[in-house]
């Protein structure tokens, strides 16, 4: 889908990422404010960027929760947010008609939210129920412990959710005093995609801007402290595994090179762990690997559920293929293969209006620009097996971080 980014100053500094699709018929729309739990420091209860970004679907001044909901719905539209670990995203898509409304109704939410008492009650309860339904869910809760083990003494290591202890601390005045400090962020960036031009945007969302914005503070360094293992024991009949290691940050030059690292291990059905652990030995049923970055640092992560007899054998073959990367480099015709799925993996994901808008915000909150697909293809096909290879010695010569999730007696 043919696209042209620009972006935009806006009054108070906050900034606009415009994808313009002349023959898209839809339209997306996403604000993005540069906090999530590693802002979770002091005496800020875990788990509140996430209790806020819940809260906003709550009611505003001028609407109620369900009015909200139906000015979007009734149009055809939906809204959705996320809470991550560095930012909180409030976003929703259309017919490209529906744009202005929703331009209006995302605007109302972020900055004019009321978080009426009542409403907080019952969205502890229901957060609550999303905390323990993700405990009691092991395929999710080991990237929880995972995160621990990885990020120990560090906020990057605490859950998003929070737990029901802190979040049993969180009160309308925690949540205005969030909302205050942090949605009217002058580093806040606003993402459209569609077939309205930018003129057209700006018409709609200026005036709807709040009228003042102010410089955040600057997020505190924390020191990495070393990986940990840590396992936990439950009635359960299989083994859920996970390891990681420690990764340069999204801006790291070797980040190409460590995205194809990933493909060639274990995202695709034709990685080394999925053909070794899942087709020649029949150890699981799935397995994966995944990259995390964020701002000065990362993960790559791997996750299998296994037979808890197969434990030993998994495990060894993780650590050979790991090994085998970082002494050997790539095999021949593996490198080829990944470039081909990066490239073709980015061409179906732009064929979406959202994933425009998601691609224009992203690239302007964290790099400060928007990046060129193109050029982001250009660089995948011009890492080497050598990069890959040195990519893979440097992570994988430290101690992994080691989460399981046991059946007890074990």
């Amino acid at each position: 889908m043919p696209a042209t980014y620009t972006t935009h100053d806006l009054p108070g500094g906050p900034h606009l990422a415009h994808a313009y699709l002349p023959e898209s018929e839809c339209a997306a729309l996403s604000i993005y404010i540069p906090v999530g739990s590693r802002d979770e420091t002091g005496n800020i209860p875990s788990g509140l960027a996430h209790f806020s970004e819940h809260m906003a679907f709550k009611g505003t001044k001028t609407r109620s929760a369900k009015e909200l909901t139906l000015a979007i719905e009734s149009g055809g539209g939906q809204a959705n947010a996320c809470t991550s670990e560095d930012y909180t995203v409030y976003e929703a898509q259309g017919e490209a008609e529906l744009m202005p409304v929703l331009i209006n109704v995302l605007t109302d939410m972020v900055w004019h939210s009321t978080f009426p008492k009542n409403e907080i009650c019952l969205e502890r309860d229901v957060i609550g129920e999303e905390i323990t339904m993700i405990r009691e869910t092991p395929s999710d809760h080991i990237n929880d412990l995972l995160a621990a083990a990885t990020w120990p003494e560090h906020p990057l290591g605490q859950s998003i959710s929070g737990s029901l202890k802190s979040i049993a601390k969180i009160d309308r005045a925690c949540l205005l005093d969030f909302a205050t400090t942090h949605h009217f962020r002058d580093d806040i960036v606003i993402a459209t995609a569609g077939p309205m031009p930018v003129d057209a945007i700006l018409k709609i969302l200026l005036p709807l801007l709040p009228k003042e914005f102010k410089p955040p503070t600057p997020r505190s360094k924390q020191t990495l402290s070393p990986c940990r293992e840590i396992i936990e024991r439950r009635h359960t009949d299989q083994l859920q595994l996970a390891l990681a290691w420690h990764t340069p940050g999204r801006q790291a030059p070797e980040r190409h090179a460590l995205r194809l690292l990933s493909l060639i291990l274990g995202e695709s059905s034709s990685s080394r762990l999925f053909t070794e652990l899942r087709e020649e030995r029949g150890l699981c049923y799935q397995v994966g690997s995944e990259v995390s970055l964020f701002e000065e640092t990362g993960a790559l992560q791997i996750l299998a559920g296994l037979d808890p007899e197969s434990r030993k054998e998994s495990l060894e073959t993780i650590l050979k293929e790991t090994t085998d990367l970082a002494q050997n480099g790539p095999r021949a015709g593996e490198l080829e293969r990944a470039k081909r799925l990066a490239i073709a993996q980015s061409k179906l994901g732009f064929e979406s209006t959202s994933a425009h808008c998601s691609w224009v915000g992203e690239g302007l909150l964290f790099f400060g620009h928007i990046p060129s697909p193109q050029q982001a293809r250009e660089n995948l096909l011009q890492v080497t097996d050598q990069q890959v290879q040195a990519i893979a010695k440097k992570i994988f010569a430290q101690k992994p971080a080691m989460a399981e999730i046991r059946a007890k007696g074990r």
